[in-house]
């Protein structure tokens, strides 16, 4: 099984339904797609700057937001969609709850706990396939935790420009 992240940066693209249902139909194994969180999260942000809501209370916010998502995505496409919220207070699993952690190392979680054989982040932008992790970090291209993450889950990350490999 393939853990696919749905990046916020495809929510405002209105062919996104059906690029994910073509992107899905052509792998060769069962897709179960996480959502990314978009302005569903970034309104969160601009509320933690504007009231001082702190990590911890923003981290289980945000969480929420992503089931948001999750029923937005499984609205536009046919596909398994999974709510993040459930799994990760049901899961025995420290994670940093900070804006250093997006829903990139929270796929990639899910991707290590179910034992997928590979996580892709759907996104918009093209990355360089031998982009050093690290590198990706500095640049934006998956959050700042994702670098240490990665070291140790044992999942093979790939990152895919979905707007560019479906139109």
């Amino acid at each position: 099984m393939i853990v696919a992240k749905v990046g916020g940066s495809l929510f405002d693209w209105p062919g996104l339904g059906p690029a994910l249902n073509a992107w899905i139909e052509a792998q060769s194994q069962p897709v179960l797609l996480f959502p990314g969180g978009g302005k569903f999260v970034e309104v969160l942000r601009e509320f933690d700057a504007i009231h001082g809501l702190g990590e911890e209370a923003s981290h289980w916010l945000a969480l929420t937001a992503l089931t948001l998502a999750a029923e937005f995505i499984s609205k536009i496409t046919d596909n398994d969609v999974v709510d993040p919220y459930p799994f990760f207070r049901e899961l025995s699993w420290s994670i940093p709850h900070s804006w250093n952690v997006t829903s990139d190392s929270l796929a990639l979680r899910l991707a290590q706990e179910e034992k997928a054989s590979e996580l892709v982040l759907l996104k918009s932008i093209d990355v360089p396939a031998n982009a050093p992790w690290a590198e990706a970090a500095v640049r934006g291209w998956v959050d700042v935790y994702f670098p240490e993450l990665v070291a140790s889950a044992g999942v093979p990350v790939r990152i895919v420009n979905l707007r560019a490999v479906v139109t």
